[in-house]
Parts: structure tokens; C-alpha cells; sequence
């Protein structure tokens, strides 16, 4: 994982538009990139570089055409992704008061497993994570 804040010179345009979007762009926050996640299968799973990439990209775009057709993503022990439908509604905007009508929409939300969840709040010391 990588360290950000000290500028954007080191990261792409995607990972800058990702950082921000998250709200992470603080110093000192670690941020795990979708490069990471390549270089740490590619370093465990001793294949190539583009081998790793390829096995990222298919999961993505499966789990992209998976929230795509409303089907529900469940990956046991870390948690399930699923679309939320909002309705229609009025909004003000901020900077001029108006009214606009905002369209209905539908938004991938991310619920977190039980064992994730207990492995993030009794920390490193009770789970061995591997360092890629």
C-alpha cells in the first residue's frame, strides 16, 4: 500500500480522480490502489505482471456487469455489494438556493462481513495479515 499526500506528482490521473472521490487525499492516509492490488497478487501468487493485471481487470468487470444487472455480489467472510434504488426528489442548490428535481438513481453500496469486520476492530495483533 501506498502513502499519499505529499502531492499528486507520483499518482495517475484514475488514481487522483479515486483519491479525492474517497475523500482521502490527507497526509499520512494509506490508500490501496488497484496497482497494489496487482503487485501483491503478482508477488503471492508468483505469476507475471500482466497475468496479475488480467485476473484484477476480469474480477472487476465482473463484479461491474454483476451490479450492472441488479445482481447482488456476496464474497463470504468480507461482505456483499448491492444496488440501492433512490426515488426522485427535490434538492436546493447550495450556491443559488434553487430548487432542481433530482432524477430517480441507483447507487452500488458495499455492506461489510462479520468476519471482516472483526478482524479490522481486534486489529493486526489477534489476525496475521501477509505483507505482499
Amino acid at each position: 500500500m501506498g502513502v499519499y499526500g505529499c502531492g499528486p506528482s507520483h499518482l495517475s490521473y484514475n488514481e487522483i480522480i479515486a483519491t479525492y472521490s474517497l475523500g482521502m487525499f490527507l497526509k499520512g492516509v494509506k490508500v490501496m490502489t488497484k496497482a497494489d492490488l496487482v503487485s501483491a497478487l503478482e508477488k503471492q501468487a508468483n505469476i507475471t505482471h500482466k497475468q496479475a493485471e488480467s485476473v484484477i481487470n476480469i474480477c472487476f468487470e465482473s463484479m461491474i456487469k454483476a451490479l450492472y444487472n441488479d445482481d447482488r455480489i456476496e464474497i463470504r467472510g468480507f461482505g456483499s455489494f448491492a444496488n440501492r434504488n433512490y426515488k426522485a426528489y427535490e434538492g436546493r442548490n447550495p450556491k443559488t438556493g434553487k430548487i432542481v428535481k433530482v432524477s430517480p438513481k441507483k447507487v452500488p453500496f458495499f455492506k461489510v462481513g462479520k468476519e471482516l469486520k472483526e478482524m479490522v476492530d481486534e486489529g493486526r495483533e489477534k489476525y496475521v495479515i501477509r505483507e505482499a
